[in-house]
């Protein structure tokens, strides 16, 4: 049982499980009858996103400052109790069964999923 960190729309790999799409916006052009087909995510969990406005300071950092900056103020928004309660509980999720988290970016270095992978991991989830 683990937590998988995905792209999301790419081919789901074996034993990924239920994909959850941690993004603040669904995908552009896509029915929602589609999403899971076209293997972008099977529920959606908008909550543990970045705000708009982390999203874009996030698309727009062009350097390690910048981006450690996003990291730091996207880790403050994660200790709201609402996504800290989310992220509890997809922590304790990762020890019973397995499933993925993701994103639409394409590096994912430079994308809020490895950081809320960290937070997870933090948390005490079994990352794959």
């Amino acid at each position: 049982m683990a937590i998988r960190v995905v792209r999301l729309g790419t081919p789901r790999l074996r034993g990924e499980g239920l994909r959850v799409g941690t993004v603040r916006r669904p995908p552009r052009g896509v029915p929602k009858s589609e999403f899971a087909r076209r293997n972008y995510y099977d529920v959606w969990l908008p909550d543990v996103s970045p705000s708009d406005a982390l999203v874009k300071l996030a698309l727009h950092a062009k350097t390690d400052a910048e981006w450690r900056r996003f990291v730091k103020h996207y880790r403050v928004e994660m200790k709201r109790p609402e996504p800290a309660r989310l992220i509890a509980l997809l922590a304790a999720l990762s020890h019973q069964t397995d499933f993925s988290i993701g994103c639409y970016c394409e590096d994912a270095s430079r994308c809020h999923r490895s950081v809320l992978a960290a937070l997870l991991a933090e948390a005490g989830a079994k990352m794959a």
